[in-house]
C-alpha cells in the first residue's frame, strides 16, 4: 500500500504565521580604541588588585583602600548576592529546553 500523505488543515481559515528566520547576530568588529581602553583597564585593575594584596600583608603602608561600610544596612541583612555565571548557565539552558 502507498505512503500516508500528512494533510495540515489551517486552524479557522487562517494561514499559519510565518516566523521570520533568525538572522546569525554579526561578528562583533573591535576597532584598536577599544581594544586599547580594554587594555588600560584591565591592566590598571591588576595593578590595583596587587597593591591591595601587598597592603593586607603589610607590605606597604599607601595604596588603594578597600570601602568596608560600617554600619551596614539592615535591609541588606538577608541579601544574597546572585552567581551570575550560574544565572547565564540556566537562561541558557531555558532557552535550549524552550526551543526544543
Amino acid at each position: 500500500s502507498p505512503a500516508q500523505k500528512l494533510v495540515f488543515n489551517r486552524v479557522n481559515g487562517k494561514r499559519p504565521q510565518v516566523l521570520p528566520q533568525q538572522v546569525s547576530a554579526p561578528e562583533e568588529c573591535y576597532t584598536l580604541a577599544h581594544e586599547e581602553n580594554v587594555r588600560f583597564v584591565y591592566e590598571a585593575w591588576q595593578q590595583v588588585e596587587q597593591q591591595l594584596d601587598g597592603s593586607r600583608s603589610g607590605e606597604s603602608t599607601c595604596g588603594p583602600v578597600q570601602y568596608v561600610e560600617k554600619t551596614p544596612n539592615p535591609g541588606l541583612k538577608n541579601f544574597v548576592p546572585i552567581d551570575l555565571e550560574e544565572w547565564w548557565a540556566q537562561q541558557f539552558l531555558a532557552k535550549i529546553e524552550n526551543c526544543s
